[in-house]
């Protein structure tokens, strides 16, 4: 039999496997995203039935294979970030997160990812914008990809005076000098996009941001994402559609 592991990570997605298992992708620090077969788990009266779902974060006791599938054996439940389940736009915006996490890490393998999802998903099950933390956690990620917008300076001539606009195609900030046919964005979405981009998610005591630089942000990522990751989200849609809602 294989070693017996703890690991501490979260459900990011979940599938079905035989009668009654499930397969789950852990994202741990630790060992990157390990595949997981909670056999048993879809019948209500397993131990695992309830700690086999996505958000579930926790401790998890694991035959462990490496770069095969481990079997379950105990876990040990830190948060299941209930909060956030009984919330549609609450679970919309983490299920996304998880999505894009998952993405990100194959793309990177950064260690830090974990950290950051966990960080996210607590300020919104506090009750703090959703969308707001989304975008954070998302220019974050450009950093792991190593494609972050540029943001304290012109990216054409580098200077720091005279910023017009933001650009997807140059791939950050415009001065008026080397502006050409870019979207005029507002001014103030040029200003909160480089605030979030050096925000601390954890440390987030306020967030109080006007719905249309919100809105501008959004399709600037939505746009940068597609132009420069390769990742591309089906759930950019739905949460535009929700955001809508709020």
């Amino acid at each position: 039999m294989a070693e017996i592991k703890k690991v501490s990570g979260i459900i990011i997605s979940d599938f079905d496997y035989g009668e009654s298992s499930r397969i789950l992708n852990l994202l741990t620090a630790d060992y990157g995203i390990i595949g997981v077969i909670a056999k048993g788990s879809r019948n209500i009266k397993s131990p695992f039935c309830n700690v086999s779902q996505k958000l579930t974060y926790g401790n998890f006791y694991l035959y462990y294979k490496e770069k095969k599938l481990s079997i379950l054996k105990e876990v040990d439940l830190i948060d299941s970030f209930f909060g956030i389940r009984n919330d549609i736009i609450k679970i919309s915006y983490a299920l996304f997160i998880l999505d894009l996490a998952e993405q990100v890490y194959k793309e990177s393998k950064e260690k830090d990812i974990l950290k950051q999802v966990l960080n996210a998903l607590e300020k919104i099950a506090a009750g703090f914008d959703p969308l707001v933390v989304t975008l954070i956690l998302k220019l974050r990620f450009l950093n792991y990809l190593g494609v972050a917008p540029v943001v304290d300076n012109c990216v054409l001539c580098q200077s720091v005076k005279g910023i017009k606009t933001l650009s997807v195609r140059r791939g950050g900030y415009v001065c008026y000098q080397c502006y050409e046919d870019e979207d005029i964005y507002d001014k103030k979405t040029i200003k909160m996009l480089r605030m979030l981009c050096y925000v601390d998610i954890k440390k987030i005591s306020k967030i109080n941001i006007q719905a249309n630089v919100k809105k501008e942000i959004n399709k600037f990522l939505e746009q940068y994402y597609r132009d420069y990751t390769g990742i591309f989200m089906r759930s950019d849609e739905f949460l535009n559609k929700i955001s809508e809602l709020e």
